[in-house]
């Protein structure tokens, strides 16, 4: 074949695949359109110009109607009641009283992701470009560090040869670096294999120390991270997506039970003092970072049963005591503010 037929022929090949990914593009946006602009399937009120005082908890709105996708709150001894709505679109949610972290997807013809900073009146204080689909976001307790986890290629971490990239910055703006270029020690020895990925920051009080998620030919540990010295070291096997209790006592963490091609993740949570483990008694697998409501219960999101998009917020006993009970519904992502 002539070059110029090759020419020819991989140009018409990429306008088939650039159309595809139009028409693409154009679907998923007319599909949140449509979900987007009916009438609310809750009880919604506008929100206070401002992250609303006293205690609440942050949340994706996921029901049907007009509020899909947006920002809100509800105070945490009414979960149920009708929800203050904001006008931010966001993925995933990490809150406090004083900022806020919006991981979005911006879809059109192109999507792209971002990451976004609010503060106390809900002001943006800066957007960055978030490298792929938005996954995990933690604020440390006092607010001045962040982390944000998004899928390079991938959508979940049940897909074969998923490939995550995660960050902190300071709030203010700075670059403490990509994870993934810290040192990381597993069984005492540097852990140099290519396939390594982090994910699922969790922060402790001193604004030093973390814990994440460490994966690697397809094993995962709970690694133990410091900021000063940009390492990570593992100090537990099957650990995903840790949550330091408000306390700094327990994590809590998905752990997978199953070696089938599909994971099953139970929730588990670990003593920091002495390493004790138990799983919690939920019978639903759970692909989710934890998020702890106060020192004795957990919150996490789970998919509405023959409702594509659509989540609910359940909570748990951390001690396993109880069953799990529904929280608030059509929810996703929750955060405590503290």
């Amino acid at each position: 074949m002539r070059a110029r037929g090759r020419v020819l022929i991989v140009a018409a090949v990429g306008v088939l695949l650039f159309g595809g990914a139009g028409t693409y593009g154009v679907l998923a946006y007319q599909d949140y359109q449509q979900r987007s602009s009916a009438p609310s399937a809750v009880d919604a009120t506008d929100a206070p110009l401002g992250i609303p005082d006293g205690q609440h908890i942050a949340f994706r709105n996921t029901a049907s109607g007009q509020g899909y996708g947006l920002l809100a709150f509800v105070p945490v001894d009414a979960p149920s009641g009708p929800r203050n709505l904001t006008d931010i679109a966001c993925d995933r949610v990490a809150a406090n009283t004083d900022v806020v972290s919006c991981l979005h997807t911006d879809r059109g013809i192109t999507t792209t992701f971002g990451a976004a900073l609010y503060d106390a009146s809900l002001q943006r204080l800066r957007e960055s470009p978030l490298a792929g689909i938005p996954s995990r976001t933690r604020l440390s307790p006092d607010g001045t560090l962040v982390a944000t986890t998004a899928f390079v290629t991938g959508h979940n971490y049940a897909t074969v040869g998923f490939s995550t990239q995660t960050t902190i910055h300071t709030v203010a703006g700075e670059d403490l670096g990509n994870l993934e270029n810290f040192d990381i020690v597993v069984n005492d020895a540097p852990l140099l294999a290519a396939d390594r990925n982090i994910w699922g920051v969790t922060f402790s009080a001193d604004n030093n120390t973390f814990y994440a998620t460490v994966a690697s030919g397809g094993a995962t540990w709970l690694a133990l991270g410091n900021l000063t010295t940009r390492t990570m070291t593992a100090i537990a096997k099957t650990a995903e997506c840790p949550s330091l209790s408000p306390d700094g006592a327990s994590i809590a963490y998905k752990k997978r039970v199953s070696d089938t091609p599909s994971p099953f993740w139970a929730i588990a949570v670990r003593s920091v003092s002495t390493g004790e483990e138990i799983v919690l008694p939920e019978a639903r697998s759970v692909d989710d970072q934890i998020e702890w409501l106060d020192n004795r219960m957990l919150l996490y999101g789970m998919p509405r049963d023959g409702s594509p998009g659509d989540y609910d917020v359940w909570a748990i006993s951390a001690d396993g005591a109880g069953a799990a009970q529904l929280f608030i519904e059509h929810a996703w992502s929750p955060s405590v503010l503290r």
